[in-house]
């Protein structure tokens, strides 16, 4: 769906990243990548240090010449008092991307297709086209996006293993909307057999469990990308299941905003190996 642009007042279109902290972002390699192979010689993207209390005011003094911003924490709830609110926005309860268009603001969340295209695509083993059943390590922000992606995908079982059960309860209706059955059981507890095991834990929070959650499904994913490999993508190559990592979400929702903001099409592989490339240390490191 190729949405309007505004009318500019001058001869660039601006997007950006804002977050908090911003510094490591890959997002403005990923999108000057898509520009490049699309020709887009008049689009810049740049990162900005916003907070929550500072967005609503860094959007009201966009002008036409903006087009649209990747939000990335700690503003994925603030933004959406920010614009009409995509559906697949409101079921995650979180949006990551917001765009000027010549009617208004409109915000979405694009890490659900990042995610649904990174267990079908990403990594080195055939994907996922459809699932039955799925675990998921961590209750915090990232999981409700998940069991939207999940449920996409066709999920209709779904473990949520959680240190605090009663955070992960808020799930629920989530589920119950997405006609998903959820299981909420403490950390530490054994995991369920499933087709794929999603960790959206910070980094070394399941290193404790690596082996077993290895054990336990056919795609591993992890949220981390930094200090790659985890130990849980360790212990998943181990036993020869397919991984999929935080950097190939980023890819996938990434491609999903270029689509959004510019109207075209682009392979998230293109994003994935700009970021791949950003991250590999030129021979004048050594």
């Amino acid at each position: 769906m190729t949405h309007p642009l505004p009318e500019r007042g001058g001869a660039l279109t601006r997007c950006a990243v804002l977050g908090s902290p911003i510094a490591h972002s890959l997002s403005p390699v990923m999108h000057h990548a898509a520009y490049a192979s699309l020709g887009l010689v008049d689009w810049d993207y740049q990162a900005y240090q916003v907070d929550d209390q500072e967005l609503a005011g860094f959007v009201a003094g966009c002008d036409a010449t903006w087009r649209g911003l990747s939000l990335t924490m700690p503003l994925k709830f603030a933004a959406m008092s920010l614009g009409e609110v995509d559906e697949v926005a409101a079921l995650a309860g979180a949006a990551n991307t917001l765009i000027f268009e010549s009617r208004g603001r409109r915000v979405y969340n694009t890490d659900v297709g990042g995610l649904v295209w990174a267990l079908q695509f990403a990594g080195d083993r055939p994907g996922l086209d459809k699932i039955e059943t799925a675990t998921v390590l961590g209750a915090g922000a990232t999981s409700r996006s998940a069991l939207v992606s999940l449920g996409e995908l066709g999920a209709r079982r779904i473990a949520i293993v959680a240190r605090t059960p009663a955070k992960a309860e808020r799930l629920r209706g989530l589920a119950a909307a997405l006609q998903i059955e959820l299981t909420i059981q403490p950390w530490g507890t054994d995991l369920p057999k499933a087709d794929v095991l999603l960790s959206t834990v910070t980094a070394g929070g399941a290193d404790a469990v690596a082996d077993e959650a290895a054990a336990s499904a056919d795609v591993i994913f992890d949220a981390i990308y930094e200090g790659w490999p985890t130990a849980l993508a360790t212990a998943a190559d181990r036993a020869g299941k397919r991984v999929v990592n935080g950097l190939d979400l980023l890819a996938g929702q990434g491609a999903v905003q270029v689509h959004l903001m510019t109207g075209q099409q682009v392979d998230p592989r293109l994003l994935l190996d700009a970021a791949h490339h950003a991250l590999t240390p030129s021979p004048e490191a050594f």
